[in-house]
């Protein structure tokens, strides 16, 4: 799972960011053994606490964002279509900067109060660094925004586990793809978010001996031409390629679903010429009720007819991959 997702902080803006840290430093008090050297102390105290705080929280909000360079690719797919890598990439690029200045701000006041030869020196210093920070931390506050957004975005990508073989079950909207879901499934499917749905995704998971296989119902994604989509669109349901180790495509003979033959083979040929790396498993469904055969495998999710003999023909589809692929051998 990613880890990522539950460990990004709440981004402060600059000046939520400033007035914490003004504010921690106005209590700062040291003693000193003359009222010169009680004013030197406390000052010095003051910007480094300034300096310390505000460059401490803004590396850790660069480095609680993914690297999009170590992410897999699906992740990676959908970060880049809700997000967009290079903008996050600058807006971070942007925080650090702003932190590594910070701190040369730091460095360079506490230098000069500690030479200051007066009070009035002291102060003046002081006061200059105060600006000084506040305009470079101001300079930072879009990107700030921004990464806040963005880890608003995050923290709603669906929960899956690309480390498990997934299943993924396409066709149109009432041919029985949640029924097939939850009849396979081991517990009750989950339901999570995903780029463009309405719905969100369904999450199931299917014990076989030793081994556990996802088991995803993609309502608004993989139920419709892909060639009827715009290009963010497309690349959100395109990150799926990542994802799928096999694709089990459902038709209803029947129609009952509400789409005739030809047009649910015509979005098999679709999303089929769109995922030509990964296995395809045609099934009819609903074979309770009279139809129009295609002389492909008949089940009935609704009763369990066929669906055992259909989930074999999947496990021996991911065995052969896993001969034929050693990334997908267990580790």
């Amino acid at each position: 799972m990613q880890n990522w997702k539950r460990q990004i902080p709440t981004i402060m803006t600059s000046q939520e960011l400033l007035d914490r840290a003004y504010a921690r430093a106005s209590r700062a008090e040291v003693n000193g053994a003359a009222p010169f050297d009680h004013v030197k102390k406390t000052n010095i105290a003051k910007i480094t606490g300034i300096g310390d705080m505000t460059t401490t929280t803004l590396l850790k909000y660069v480095r609680a964002f993914p690297k999009m360079e170590r992410e897999d690719e699906f992740y990676s797919q959908l970060i880049d279509v809700i997000i967009g890598h290079d903008k996050l990439k600058r807006a971070l690029a942007n925080i650090s900067w702003c932190a590594e200045k910070c701190s040369d701000l730091q460095r360079k006041y506490l230098l000069r109060v500690r030479k200051a030869p007066s009070i009035d020196e002291v102060a003046k210093a002081t006061r200059e660094f105060y600006g000084r920070f506040s305009s470079v931390v101001n300079r930072v506050d879009a990107d700030l925004l921004f990464c806040q957004k963005a880890r608003d975005m995050l923290r709603h990508l669906p929960a899956i586990d690309t480390a498990v073989e997934t299943i993924v079950i396409a066709g149109y909207p009432n041919v029985g793809k949640s029924q097939l879901v939850e009849r396979v499934s081991s517990a009750k499917p989950a339901i999570a978010p995903y780029p463009f749905t309405t719905k969100g995704v369904v999450i199931g998971h299917m014990k076989s001996g030793w081994r556990t296989y996802q088991v995803i119902d993609t309502p608004g994604l993989l139920d419709r031409e892909l060639e009827k989509r715009n290009a963010i669109e497309l690349q959100a349901v395109l990150a799926l390629r990542y994802l799928a180790d096999v694709i089990v495509f459902i038709i209803d003979p029947s129609e009952t679903c509400g789409y005739t033959i030809d047009r649910q083979l015509a979005l098999l040929e679709s999303i089929r010429s769109n995922f030509p790396d990964v296995p395809f498993i045609e099934v009819e469904n609903k074979a309770d009720l009279e139809g129009k055969p295609t002389g492909r495998p008949r089940i009935s999710a609704l009763t369990g007819e066929g669906v055992d003999d259909l989930m074999k023909n999947v496990e021996a589809v991911l065995r052969s991959q896993r001969v034929t692929d050693p990334d997908k051998l267990p580790t």
